[in-house]
């Protein structure tokens, strides 16, 4: 009894904020929103803000000369349907995404199978991988500018050598050219993140059930189509989601290569939205303009998860 009653005071005396920290360390929902509250600032800060006043701007009369805010309803977006170059830029968008993704999804897969391969010094072939990605792209695609220039381009004076054209291509001063140029540096960029998403997902496979098929007999592409790609497809799709809101959204290599010409032949809602709204000081225009991109983004978001959660499932 008398060494209980020592002990009492001694619980008594112990300060509260320990008591009310474990509470709090113990209080799952509460400690879940402390931990999701930084990302749900930034989210909202930098997307829903941005997104409200987008939403403002397309609804109003607002320019670089005139900034004050006067409702004019749905005015923008009918101006914009009668625009000719807005068609050709969601065309163009819808191009330029879908040629591109393929090539990223393919060229991706490819290297992800290089790079899980074993063979000396493939770690520095990794880090050589990554360079591009991790190159900022308005530099990367300045190099890119270098490169295709109608007079001192290195790669027509290789293609001269070669014999295999007698006078430069004009890689940014032909339509067809321009768009295959801009599709070109794009999967260039974005085809080393698709290689990491996907060799992760090649590293998952178990080893022994490649080695078991090899043992059955299944050769290369036998186990590629019926293991490898079967196994890996969620990643896949989730790399092509990935790689789609990047190139969807994309407007940096459009405006160093060919400023979305020759004649706006290679504008991208993404540039098209930003050269109305900022460089030709229509705001409340480029704000509608940009506007387009959040359902078209929001539907090829879902079918892609849908079809990522099918896998799971099945």
């Amino acid at each position: 009894m008398g060494a209980t009653r020592e002990i009492a005071p001694e619980r008594a005396a112990r300060p509260a904020p320990d008591v009310a920290r474990r509470r709090i360390g113990d209080r799952d929902g509460v400690l879940a929103w402390l931990l999701l509250s930084p990302a749900v600032v930034y989210v909202v800060a930098l997307v829903g803000v941005p997104f409200g006043l987008a939403v403002a701007f397309s609804l109003s009369d607002v320019t670089g000369g005139d900034p004050s805010f006067d409702w004019v309803g749905f005015r923008n977006f009918a101006r914009i349907f009668e625009d000719p170059i807005f068609w050709r830029s969601l065309r163009n968008t819808f191009v330029f995404t879908a040629v591109s993704m393929l090539l990223i999804v393919v060229f991706g897969k490819i290297l992800a199978n290089v790079l899980v391969a074993e063979f000396r010094g493939r770690w520095i072939v990794r880090f050589l991988v990554l360079l591009p990605w991790t190159t900022p792209v308005a530099l990367s695609t300045i190099t890119w500018l270098w490169l295709l220039d109608s007079v001192f381009s290195p790669i027509d004076w290789v293609l001269r050598q070669l014999g295999l054209i007698q006078s430069n291509m004009y890689w940014l001063g032909q339509p067809v050219l321009a768009m295959g140029s801009v599709i070109a540096v794009h999967v260039w960029r974005l085809v080393p993140l698709a290689a990491v998403i996907m060799m992760a997902g090649l590293l998952s496979i178990p080893r022994d059930v490649q080695e078991q098929a090899a043992v059955d007999g299944a050769g290369f592409w036998r186990r590629m189509f019926e293991i490898t790609i079967p196994l890996t497809a969620p990643v896949i799709a989730i790399s092509a989601l990935f790689g789609a809101i990047f190139t969807f959204t994309d407007m940096t290599v459009v405006y160093v290569l060919t400023r979305g010409g020759p004649t706006n032949e290679t504008q991208v809602l993404a540039s098209w939205a930003f050269f109305r709204g900022i460089e030709g000081s229509d705001i409340g225009q480029g704000a509608a303009i940009a506007l387009f991109l959040f359902p078209l983004l929001l539907a090829a978001a879902i079918a892609i998860l849908r079809v990522v959660r099918r896998m799971e499932v099945s």
